[in-house]
């Protein structure tokens, strides 16, 4: 079977949507499951051994382009896919399996897609919480899965796949010592300061970790770097010789191949997040006005530290710097008794 997936265009949604993926190779041995999504995704479609091939989406993602689109499924039309399901929920989303004329062609109702998805399905959320259940039950028949109850369990959660060359040539490229075990701090967030940890408090765990006899390496985007400097800027000298700001640094793929060598990495919510999750690190996941109950890190050694429930859609938080004052009580103590739990239960080695 030949399967197109429209993906996500964001890390995080790109990567619970390996779930999927994994899901259709199970029910479909041998299917040949082509993805596409932006041209930034490619890296992280390249470690999910589930994809054959990642198409690039050029338009962007506001733009409705409706003679790209169409030009684009047209020259997708005798490609041979019997099925395509289409993970986001906007219209435009849904164009280029239509006019590649795939014969199935499956999603969430969303936006105005009646007749552009043959094999439209409604969303109960109460029924499907998480997100990567609403991922996962695309690929099965509508009429088996009326809820998250109905899926075969356990989920198959995302897994990427980092060899120990990639490893390796990632830290030989920014000349990390191999001295000191790296813990990963991911202290950006896209959505906005509301969903950072203060950066007074990264610097103060990074403290504690170095006087452990560990490197501290600060991963994000561009947008992150100042942060990222403002981190390092409170460390003694001594101590910040070994924390690292690479926060716009690297690509993707050696941001990837760094955490995957990482001891154990703590992170906002982010996308960053869900690749610590998906390389199976020990993870100390900080969550303020989002909530985990509907895209938690799906991993088997995550520790998520919360102190209020419910989601609050907040971009700016309480203080002048933007950050939430539930994020902003979580101590560095806490976060560094949780770490070292999970490295003491032997989950970093």
């Amino acid at each position: 079977m030949k399967i197109l997936v429209i993906g996500p265009s964001w890390v995080g949604d790109m990567m619970m949507s390996q779930s999927l993926y994994r899901t259709l190779q199970r029910l479909h041995p041998g299917a040949e499951i082509d993805v596409m999504a932006p041209e930034w995704c490619r890296p992280l479609l390249s470690l999910m051994p589930e994809v054959r091939h990642a198409l690039s989406m050029p338009l962007g993602h506001g733009a409705l382009a409706l003679a790209q689109r169409r030009r684009l499924g047209l020259s997708l039309k005798n490609k041979g896919y019997q099925r395509a399901i289409v993970l986001p929920n906007s219209f435009k989303s849904a164009l280029v399996p239509f006019f590649a004329g795939v014969a199935r062609r499956t999603g969430w109702r969303g936006e105005m897609r009646y007749g552009l998805l043959n094999d439209l399905r409604v969303l109960d959320k109460t029924a499907f919480p998480l997100m990567v259940q609403r991922y996962v039950a695309l690929a099965y028949d509508k009429a088996d899965i009326r809820g998250a109850g109905d899926l075969p369990q356990p989920l198959l959660w995302p897994r990427l796949v980092v060899g120990q060359d990639e490893i390796a040539a990632a830290r030989a490229a920014f000349s990390l010592s191999a001295q000191r075990p790296a813990i990963g701090f991911c202290h950006g967030a896209e959505f906005g300061p509301a969903k950072r940890w203060p950066h007074y408090h990264y610097a103060a765990l990074a403290d504690m970790l170095i006087a452990r006899g560990y490197q501290v390496l600060l991963f994000g985007s561009a947008n992150d770097r100042a942060s990222g400097d403002e981190i390092t800027g409170m460390l003694e000298t001594a101590a910040g010789e070994h924390c690292l700001n690479l926060a716009g640094l690297t690509t993707l793929e050696q941001a990837v191949a760094l955490l995957a060598g990482c001891r154990a990495v703590v992170s906002n919510d982010s996308g960053l997040m869900h690749i610590a999750a998906a390389l199976d690190r020990p993870l100390v996941a900080l969550y303020g006005p989002s909530s985990p109950d509907f895209t938690p890190p799906l991993a088997r050694h995550a520790k998520v530290i919360r102190l209020i429930s419910g989601y609050q859609r907040i971009r700016k938080g309480d203080d002048a710097q933007g950050y939430h004052q539930s994020l902003m009580d979580i101590q560095p103590d806490r976060v560094c008794d949780e770490l070292e739990k999970l490295l003491a239960a032997g989950e970093g080695n």
